[in-house]
């Protein structure tokens, strides 16, 4: 139901937003026949020439950032659409690596609102919808979308894309998708297409997702089948498929799986990219959030890892890069997550923790993260109210040698990362 006060394209931002939040009855509401109507309605199922359609565990930001950051350097006009944000919406919506003003923005919510009528769509539903309008509005050459949540009920599965990727597959939003590692990759392969490129970063993959691309007739491409990559050196690696040979890589400050799930994407889509796009893009492509770092002395990295297999890949990663640190882990999380087993991976090379509240119907307090932490330390933990609180206790605790890690949602470092820059303004 409509409220009586709609906003219009004049309206403020923090208005349309607020006006979003409450007009569907939940937040998440998996299903395409709402969204589908009104992406019809609005003729936005096909919002470029190329679409590239993106889902997965963890990992689907990185990818986007990697293949936006290559085709940028050989001359497309790029739009990506990704989800959570981590300080600002407008952070969900770029368009040649930039974010778009609030006007915009209002412009396309106004579009939808006019365009859905009498159709109740959720916040994500709504936002998607007005990413697509943007970006036919901007005329990009490729839009790069980010699945929400699953894939096959995913409001961004709408679009008749070319291309579709998926990067991980680990068990992770339980309450909406289970825990069969089998089902999940179902849902996730319900984003593939009949006769269209499909590819799979995760090795080993459930039986469902080659099943599924099978019987649709999909192009399917599986890591270390079709595909595979390795490190060669410190600062190298190696890519190839078929009769492709890239050598000489530059490591990418994004994770080598994605960076491999990407060239595979791109090599199918038939865009023109050349061996220096990909090696200039492998350079330059970065992402708010991830292995982000913010100082050195003492060394302050946000990361946005909120399940074991993130937390895995992030463990790794710091091992590898500060072998003799002590690592200092401000950590706030969602009660959907598998909190217990996210922090039994990072456990075993903590020095200190700093469990924090999120505020929220889906956050996790700091006495439950203190349930799942003492296990592993001698510690006397202290609750913090919030992870900014947190972040300004640690930062009285560390040497310069140590290393503060902020960890654990998208809330948590965007809370952290906003604090951080208003604290140097």
């Amino acid at each position: 139901m409509k409220q009586n006060l709609t906003p219009q394209a004049t309206t403020p931002m923090s208005e349309w937003l607020d006006y979003l939040t409450h007009i569907h009855s939940s937040s998440i509401d998996l299903g395409l026949e709402r969204v589908s109507q009104v992406a019809i309605r609005a003729a936005l199922t096909k919002p470029a020439p190329t679409v590239i359609t993106v889902a997965g565990t963890n990992g689907k930001g990185s990818t986007c950032a990697l293949m936006e950051a290559i085709l940028l350097d050989a001359g497309y006009r790029v739009g990506v659409y990704s989800s959570p944000h981590l300080i600002q919406y407008n952070e969900r919506v770029r368009i040649n690596g930039q974010v778009l003003d609030d006007t915009k923005h209002t412009e396309a919510f106004s579009f939808i609102e006019q365009q859905r009528s009498d159709i109740s769509l959720s916040f994500f539903e709504f936002g998607t919808l007005a990413a697509l309008r943007l970006f036919q509005t901007e005329q990009v050459d490729v839009v790069l979308l980010e699945v929400g949540l699953g894939g096959r009920l995913d409001a961004t599965n709408v679009v008749d894309h070319d291309v579709s990727i998926i990067t991980s597959l680990a068990v992770d939003h339980v309450d909406w998708l289970g825990d069969d590692i089998n089902v999940i990759g179902f849902e996730k392969a319900g984003i593939f297409r009949r006769g269209k490129p499909a590819i799979c970063g995760q090795p080993k993959a459930p039986a469902t997702v080659a099943a599924h691309a099978d019987d649709i007739a999909a192009q399917f491409h599986q890591v270390g089948i079709q595909f595979d990559y390795e490190r060669t050196g410190a600062h190298s690696w190696r890519w190839w498929s078929g009769s492709f040979d890239l050598t000489d890589l530059p490591l990418p400050c994004l994770p080598l799986p994605n960076a491999a799930t990407a060239l595979m994407a791109l090599g199918v889509s038939e865009l023109a990219i050349s061996d220096v796009n990909i090696a200039n893009g492998l350079k330059k492509a970065q992402l708010p959030g991830r292995m982000q770092q913010l100082s050195q002395k003492p060394t302050i990295l946000l990361d946005v890892a909120h399940n074991p297999h993130s937390a895995q890949y992030l463990m790794n990663e710091l091992q590898q890069r500060y072998p003799e640190a002590s690592f200092h882990i401000v950590i706030g999380m969602l009660h959907d997550k598998d909190i217990a087993a996210t922090v039994a991976t990072l456990a075993p090379k903590v020095a200190a923790w700093y469990p924090a509240s999120l505020t929220g119907p889906r956050a996790a307090t700091a006495d439950e993260l203190c349930a799942a932490i003492r296990p592993y330390t001698t510690q006397t933990l202290t609750e913090f109210a919030s992870p900014v609180m947190a972040f300004e206790a640690a930062l009285t605790q560390v040497s310069e040698q140590d290393v503060i890690v902020v960890v654990g949602s998208f809330h948590t470092v965007g809370e952290v990362l906003s604090h951080w820059q208003n604290r140097g303004a």
